[in-house]
């Protein structure tokens, strides 16, 4: 997915394209660098809009990569054990700052 940055008052707001070439609004939580590769947590503002307090917001995490031509994209973890890793960073990171 290719991205722009929309910067709002409390966090930044990333528009996404996929493949389709249809735009995904997401609030960027937050940017986790895991052995040199940059990961960005983020919230479909959509759910966040229709979340009832008491749920639980589901949260998307992708990876920051970037083409020959050095532009930067989001990507899917396909691998089990990076995914853990970023999982387990992430769920450091909630407990340590109360997200």
């Amino acid at each position: 997915m290719a991205n722009e940055e929309i910067f709002d008052e409390e966090y930044p707001i990333l528009v996404l394209v996929d493949e389709e070439g249809v735009e995904h609004s997401f609030e960027l939580l937050a940017e986790l660098e895991i052995e040199q590769d940059v990961y960005r947590v983020l919230i479909p503002l959509d759910e966040e809009e229709t979340a009832d307090e008491d749920e639980d917001i589901e949260v998307i995490i992708l990876k920051v990569v970037h083409d020959e031509e050095g532009n930067e994209f989001l990507s899917d973890i396909e691998d089990d054990e990076e995914w853990e890793r970023v999982a387990d960073a992430w769920q450091e990171l909630v407990e340590s700052e109360d997200l």
